[in-house]
């Protein structure tokens, strides 16, 4: 492959989506602010940046994936930052979770350097990053689109074409709020069912046995089951993704009631302490 990839931000998603890239067969360099998961991914082969302009001078495909738009401004626009070393000829991915406003700020600045800008977020969260099978919701010009996807696809199963760059950050908080509402939903049933005399394992079983089963309810339910979070996507991702949402929907004029409940219970859950855990941990904000 002759396409070299800077990748910037190794968390949970960062490390496995790097990591399938270098399995593809592309020539990675990494850059992550703490040092522990740059070790694991040099061990598997992945050149090694001290900065981001270092590693976004080494790509012709920038990748970004950090937990919001403060962590992506720096990283971008900082000192050291990857703007230092863009140009002609380079496209930023930016495949972090940020608001719609922000995306569109981004691509601005970006563009500004000489280099093209793709907004293109994530629909899945921790296994499927590990399985690159990741949805990935891609905003830009489509002929950039075009150009990088077989690196997208080295990381997901399908690139979707939402837009204008902003589009594919509006397409990843949108779903966010179905993904937060199914999660949500299946833990006031637990609740409802357990408030009422039907044990947790008998109520599941019946869920997943019937038409409410889905992919979500199946990687969710053992966590219910032992009552344990590992986080494969963090509540408090998830609460800052409804916070972008409603801010979206405010703007826009939306109704969006389920909206409003959803963020008052994530929020909660991270006041509480979990926002670390699984989201699907938000049946603690339902004690």
């Amino acid at each position: 492959m002759a396409t070299k990839i800077g990748f910037l931000g190794l968390g949970i998603m960062g490390t496995a989506m790097s990591r399938n890239c270098l399995k593809a067969g592309y020539d990675v360099m990494v850059w992550n602010r703490s040092k522990e998961p740059v070790a694991a991914l040099a061990a598997a082969g992945a050149r090694v940046a001290a900065t981001p302009a270092e590693a976004a001078a080494y790509g012709e495909v920038v990748i970004v994936m950090l937990t919001g738009p403060e962590a992506c401004q720096a990283v971008l626009f900082g000192p050291h930052g990857a703007a230092e070393s863009l140009g002609p000829g380079k496209v930023v991915v930016n495949m972090s979770t940020i608001s719609p406003a922000y995306a569109r700020q981004a691509a601005a600045g970006v563009r500004a350097t000489g280099a093209d800008y793709l907004d293109a977020p994530v629909s899945g969260s921790k296994k499927p990053a590990e399985e690159g099978t990741l949805v990935i919701l891609a905003g830009g010009e489509e002929a950039t689109i075009t150009a990088v996807e077989p690196v997208l696809l080295a990381m997901g199963k399908k690139v979707a074409r939402c837009g204008e760059a902003g589009m594919g950050s509006t397409m990843k908080i949108t779903v966010n709020v179905l993904l937060g509402a199914l999660a949500e939903g299946l833990a006031e049933t637990v609740r409802l069912g357990e408030a009422l005399g039907i044990s947790r394992d008998a109520l599941l079983d019946v869920i997943l046995a019937g038409p409410m089963a889905n992919e979500l309810y199946r990687l969710k339910a053992p966590m219910l089951r032992s009552d344990t979070y590992p986080p494969q996507f963090p509540a408090k991702h998830m609460a800052k993704d409804l916070r972008f949402a409603k801010e979206a929907a405010a703007a826009a004029g939306a109704v969006a009631p389920t909206l409003a409940v959803l963020t008052a219970l994530y929020d909660k859950l991270v006041d509480t302490g979990l926002g670390d855990a699984d989201f699907a941990s938000v049946i603690k904000a339902l004690a």
